[in-house]
């Protein structure tokens, strides 16, 4: 290392510790208020327009140079005052600079705090982390402790406080009977709050009486998280400076081999470097081990509890806002990065902030997933704390070991079995896996928690966790008699901090260099790792065969990446097993998902990312030791096999220390400097501390080669032919793709800054928006999609219900950005509640008007379903009265779903945004819903959804009663429009049907409500014939679903009487979805294939001789027919059992093969009409039976002669059973039946052949007639064998009534 401007570049990256941190306060500058703390107040008063007078006394001067922005009802002990870095060294790394700012928040959260000697002064210790914006991370680990104030100025500015305080408190307390106090005073009861006497002992600093003290702060900033060795270090410093004997060496000796010094532990490899007292051992894993991670899980899970753990872990994998309470910065930091851990091999890719300083509460506002974790004050419930979101929020309340989790989130794949491997590992371990609940008992009279309580070192395996027994354990040993005794001599209560059992008494027993328990906590640490790295092992094992890898080179790949599809979802879900599929299809929508193949894509050009090297090397070995085929994917459940190798391989790195670093030694310091003064942390000599040694030790070199050989490297990726400035913009745009925004800066808090915070979310918003209303629209569009090059065409319902899942939590989202007042949990429903308030008011005062829907198409009989009006308040009144959803939450989803479903949900939005006063009212001015450009944008992405039909409403709330209304059209022209007999009508969806309905004497239309149909499939009409005029030409049926307003068509055409047409008294019609006309233009611009439609009744008009007009298909027309309606239910089939549609329509609808097979049978069929009377299908079939019955075959050989024969019977029996049902079924819809029954049991393809070869087939078709030709028949038989694989289920409405 060069001795002038710090250490050389070489050496740099291997440093054990970056930086030495002293914080605390100023005696130059005094006492100054925190004003960060106050900043947020000051900016949400101000933007409210109602400053405070408190907010305002910021600027003014209380006391010489004593400033004060808090209101004097907090008692001075309890306010915040402003910390500074006292010291830091080296000044500065030029590879991790310094940020003063950030460290001196996180250092000391809260600023300084002052106590007195009545006070609970125990070390605290704590961890912290910065995120910097290009993700990398340095930990901070902070010992903070309680130093006497010796500044005269400062007591008396105290005592001055205290004055001005008690003189306030008692005018109010003459003023009211009760008196506002801070969390201290709080705890006195009500009725003795007006005690002033009391009120003073409690709030008292006397300075002739009392001592004062002040919290300070000693950090070291690490490059990797040695949380345990950086905390015993600490530790030892602080010994040293409490001891009555000075240290062995100056303090300065010791913080110079640590930062200069001590390196990093290599890869694999064990380090022992030296304290003040005692060595300090670390350890690293090696490059194919699970990433480094020292915070002890087992803390986590006895915070916790195991079934709460893995819950809040599927929140995290899935990408909610996670927000962490406790009323201990350890604790939060703890569970952040135990949960973290747990994720490999996936990483965290949004806003982490796990110990949010009170300045920083806006980011609670961040309208992003986050995960971050809040202090909780002294006394305060969950019920008091106010956040600006919670409809996706997954709220962890660490002390009283309770989590709040968001609504409807899918649970962790074989969570039950999952939690049973873990338990057994903890159990062995001697953890209940229910938790420790030592938690509750802190989180209601929590003291300060003391370093051993923090770093938990005493809870060894199976003895209580509770102090006090854990100290009458202890009690007899001599180590602990003595720190006791030290303690007590300097004043100091300690004894907490004397459980710890001391390292050195290990070594002398010659066990273990490492001690016992915590060779325990890393054991089970990795332990526990592996068993979660393995869950994703398995569920990912084929995860590569799903990777697209589409560009040529990374410079193209980087530059179309957001147009890129890199994974095939659809195939990847489609090979899963069904239980995952709720929570896979979520998880790999995520922006954690994303970065990891992102990740994979960038390896071809790339070093591997670490993470994903060492779980592809995972992979691999599962492949080596069971070679199961990819396609034969089961949920069956494969416990972790690597545990004992795991826990192993570091407890031989331990027992075995691989490298030593130099011994402290002396400086070349001046002498009398730096004096020591027990109790008092010296002024350390900057010039011995600002530099290292010279380079000349070895692992100094040893990375200088590495150095070299990743300069290399960049110069060969360099020569790949990208500018590397270029290169990384492209990088950093690629893997922030989709992450608004990535990490707040902890420096600058100006309001400027915040401005511009809240601008980057409004943009990511928008961009978040455009970009999944651009996936559901490629998803939904289908082929059109493919054509256009947007990748693979098909979605399924549960990608569908995962894409709107996650288009709900956006809106949530974005309406809970620069909330002025949080109402209930979901920002979105209290805003429509509001607005819903308003128009009713004004409806009572004038009739409001209301945007009418476009009119449905009338039919030539002028008769036709009423317009339904377009309203949102009415679509809220459809949600309020659904009693199956008891949350705001949920409420607002299902109205999100009901207008995304009826097309409205741009327009409604509009609406409700367009009361700007209401908006006003409830939104902050750089709310993302008050920044009009932007709002007008994503109004615009919304309106884009209405190119195609989503069914997320009735497809989701299958069990609700839903109102219907229908209306028949007859064809006036040709027959009266009322009948005289009694029509009745029964409607059929896809989840049920309503039963025969009467429909009232001269009435054709009427309204019904039932349990939701889901999509309508088949109406049957019939009447009873009793009257003068029974008969009856129906053009079609109409029927809305009133919440939805879908409306279907169902086309007749046809004659319903004895005596006309072919005699039918009853229909079985087949649905089709009728658009609005604003539909059809959309779907004129956007392409969308049209649903399949159901029979127009000019083909069955035709086919019926009603009408000879109709050009008729000819052969070749009608084969192709056949061979694409077999084509579209092999289809049908092939498709996952969710997303298939409806078969009725395949079988019966336009196309179908119903349709199909009678334009085969019409093919050549002799003169419709003989003796005036009409023809028909079934007249040939039942002479065929006539045939059957009578006659005996005559066959080549026996075998077939029997197989014939089964045949025939078969048959007859179907027609039979027809013929016999106790309906007034038509001819034509008789012989659709046949057709089903056919399909349904397999037998068509027998059937044909004996039709074709009975002699009535001669008579009753002309020569040329398809049915008469052995090639075409034969081939006819062929295609109607593909269908021989499906189990085919009829609907219960085509053959209800006939028994075979």
């Amino acid at each position: 290392m060069s001795g002038s401007g710090g250490p050389g570049p070489g050496a740099a990256p291997c440093r054990f510790a970056h930086y030495f941190v002293l914080c605390g306060i100023d005696a130059e500058s005094g006492l100054e208020p925190d004003e960060l703390a106050v900043l947020y107040k000051w900016l949400e008063a101000d933007l409210h327009g109602k400053r405070s007078d408190t907010a305002d006394k910021t600027s003014e001067v209380i006391i010489s140079s004593f400033v004060t922005g808090e209101n004097f009802d907090q008692s001075p002990l309890r306010r915040t005052f402003k910390s500074k870095v006292l010291a830091h060294y080296p000044q500065n790394i030029e590879w991790n600079p310094f940020d003063q700012d950030a460290v001196n928040m996180l250092c000391m959260p809260k600023g300084l705090s002052f106590r007195t000697q009545a006070d609970n002064r125990d070390p605290q210790l704590h961890s912290f982390i910065i995120t910097r914006e290009d993700g990398s991370r340095t930990y901070g680990f902070v010992l903070t402790f309680y130093e006497e104030v010796t500044s005269k100025q400062i007591c008396t500015a105290m005592q001055t406080l205290y004055q001005m305080h008690n003189a306030e408190q008692y005018s109010s307390v003459c003023a009211s009977s009760s008196c506002s106090m801070d969390s201290l005073a709080s705890s006195i009861d009500e009725g003795d709050a007006t005690s002033l006497a009391k009120l003073q002992r409690y709030n008292s600093y006397d300075i002739s009486r009392d001592t004062l003290y002040v919290s300070k702060c000693i950090c070291l900033i690490t490059p990797l998280p040695f949380m345990q060795a950086c905390k015993k270090f600490l530790i030892q410093l602080y010994k040293a400076v409490t001891s009555q004997q000075p240290p062995p060496l100056p303090l300065e000796s010791y913080i110079h081999n640590i930062l200069y010094e001590v390196p990093l532990p290599p890869p694999g490899r064990s380090l022992k470097f030296y304290g003040v007292y005692e060595p300090i051992i670390c350890q690293r894993p090696g490059p194919n081990e699970l990433p480094l991670s020292d915070y002890p899980l087992r803390e986590v899970f006895e915070l916790l509890g195991l079934e709460n753990l893995v819950q809040v872990f599927t929140c995290v994998l899935l990408e909610m806002q996670i927000l962490l309470y406790s009323q201990d910065y350890q604790r939060l930091m703890t569970v952040a990065e135990g949960i973290t851990t747990l994720l490999f091999p996936f990483q965290w890719q949004h806003v982490y902030v796990p110990i949010l300083p009170a300045s920083l509460l806006h980011f609670l506002d961040a309208p992003v997933p986050y995960l971050m974790g809040l202090q909780s004050k002294e006394g305060t419930d969950r019920s008091k704390l106010e956040l600006p979101q919670e409809a996706n929020l997954c709220f962890v309340d660490i002390d009283n070991h309770f989590i709040e989790l968001p609504e409807e989130f899918p649970q962790f794949p074989n969570k039950l079995e999952f939690i049973q491997e873990i338990s057994e590992v903890l159990l062995q371990f001697g953890i209940p896996p229910e938790g420790n609940l030592h938690c509750s008992d802190s989180a209601t009279k929590l003291k300060n928690l003391v370093l051993s309580d923090l770093v938990n070192d005493k809870k060894n395996g199976n003895i209580p966790s509770n102090a006090l027994t854990m100290y009458e354990l202890l009690k007899g040993n001599e180590t602990i008699a003595r720190l006791q005794a030290l303690a007590k001599r300097t004043g100091v209560t300690m004894e907490k901090i004397t459980i710890t059992a001391p390292l050195a008494e290990k070594e002398k027993d010659g066990k273990l260099p490492c001690e016992e328990v915590e060779l325990r906590d890393y054991k089970l640490n990795v332990q526990l790792r592996e068993v979660f790295a393995n869950r994703f092992t398995q569920m990912f094992a084929d995860y590569e065969a799903f990777v697209i890898q589409a560009a040529p080179d990374m410079e193209s790949w980087l530059t179309n990446r957001e147009q890129m599809q890199n994974f095939d979802k659809a195939s990847f879900l489609s090979d899963q097993p069904e239980p995952y599929l709720p929570f896979l299809s979520h998880f790999i929508e995520t922006q954690m998902f994303a970065t990891f193949i992102d990740n994979k894509i960038i390896s071809q050009w790339e070093e591997k990312d670490p993470f994903l090297r060492v779980f592809d090397s995972r992979i691999e070995k599962i492949r080596l030791y069971n070679v199961r085929a990819p396609a034969l994917r089961t949920s069956n459940y494969q416990k972790c096999s690597t545990l004992k190798e795991a826990a192993q391989s570091i407890e031989q790195r331990l027992m075995k220390i691989d490298h030593t670093a130099i011994h402290p030694h002396l400086l070349d310091m001046k002498i009398g400097q730096g004096k020591y003064e027990q109790g008092f942390f010296p002024k350390l000599q900057s010039d011995v501390l600002a530099t290292g040694p010279t380079n000349n030790n070895r692992w100094a070199s040893r990375s200088t080669t590495t150095q070299r050989r990743k300069d290399r490297l960049r110069q060969h990726s360099e020569h790949i032919g990208l500018d590397n400035d270029l290169r990384e913009k492209y990088m950093q745009e690629a893997r922030s793709l989709g992450k608004n925004l990535r990490q707040p800066k902890l420096s600058d808090l100006s309001p400027a800054v915040i401005a511009q915070t809240n601008w980057k979310f409004v943009e990511g918003l928008l961009k978040e928006c455009r970009m999944k209303t651009k996936r559901m629209l490629v998803e939904k569009m289908g082929h059109e999609a493919v054509e256009l090059g947007h990748g693979e065409a098909n979605i399924t319902g549960l990608e569908e219900n995962t894409l709107i899942a996650s288009l709900c939590d956006l809106l949530e989202r974005i309406w809970s950005h620069g909330l002025q007042v949080k109402q209930g949990k979901s920002a979105l429903w209290s805003h429509l509640l509001q607005y819903q308030e308003r128009e009713e008011k004004q409806e009572h005062s004038a009739e409001s008007p209301v945007a009418v829907g476009t009119e449905r198409r009338k039919s030539d009989t002028g008769i036709s379903l009423p317009t339904l009006r377009v309203s949102l308040i009415q679509d809220m009144r459809h949600v309020q009265n659904m009693s199956e959803i008891k949350t705001d939450v949920g409420r607002a989803r299902a109205w999100i779903r009901l207008s995304l479903e009826k097309k409205l949900l741009s327009q409604h939005l509009k609406q409700l945004l367009s009361n700007q006063a209401l908006a006003k009212k409830l939104y902050k001015r750089y709310a993302f819903l008050r920044c009009e450009e932007e709002r007008e944008q994503f109004l615009y992405h919304l309106l884009s959804l209405n190119a195609v039909d989503y069914f997320c409403f009735t497809s989701v709330f299958t069990t609700i009663m839903i109102p219907y209304r229908s209306v028949i059209i007859p064809i006036k022209k040709l027959s009266n429009a009322i009948t005289t007999s009694n029509p009745w009508i029964c409607v059929s969806g896809e989840l049920g049907e309503t039963g025969v309905m009467q429909i009232p004497k001269n009435h054709l239309e009427m309204t019904f409500e039932c349990q939701n149909l889901g999509k309508l499939t088949t109406v049957q009409i019939g009447h009873d014939n009793s009257g003068l005029l029974a008969k009856w030409l129906v053009d079609c049926v109409m029927v809305r679903n009133e919440i939805t307003g879908h409306t279907y068509k169902f086309p007749c055409g046809r004659w319903l009487g004895k005596g006309i047409d072919d005699g039918s008294l009853e229909r079985i019609l087949i649905g089709e979805l009728v658009s609005s006309t604003s539909d059809e233009e959309l779907g004129k611009q956007c392409r969308t294939p049209p649903q399949q439609k159901s029979p127009t009744m000019a083909r069955r008009l035709s086919i019926t001789s009603l009408t000879g007009k109709n050009t008729k298909p000819n052969a070749g027309q009608i084969q192709e027919g056949i061979g694409e309606a077999v084509n579209n239910i092999v289809k049908h089939f092939h498709k996952p059992e969710k997303e298939r549609g409806s078969l009725t329509i395949l079988l019966c609808g336009e196309n179908g093969l119903v349709a199909a097979l009678e334009q085969v049978f019409h093919h050549g069929f002799k003169s419709a009409r003989i003796f005036h009377k009409n023809v028909f299908i079934w007249d040939f079939i039942e002479k065929a039976v006539a045939y059957f019955e009578t006659s005996d075959q005559i066959g080549d050989n026996e075998e077939a002669l029997l197989l014939q024969r089964s045949s025939c019977k078969t048959f007859c029996h179907y027609v039979n059973a027809i013929n016999t049902a106790p309906r007034n079924i038509g001819k034509d819809g008789k012989f659709q039946i046949l057709v089903c029954l056919g399909t349904r049991d397999h037998l068509l393809s027998q059937w044909i052949p004996l039709l074709a070869e009975c002699p009535p087939i001669t008579r009753m078709y002309e020569e040329n007639a398809l049915l008469r030709d052995r090639m075409t028949v034969n081939s006819l038989i062929r295609v109607l064998q593909t269908l021989q694989d499906f189990n085919i289920i009829l609907e219960g409405s085509l053959i209800k009534g006939v028994d075979v």
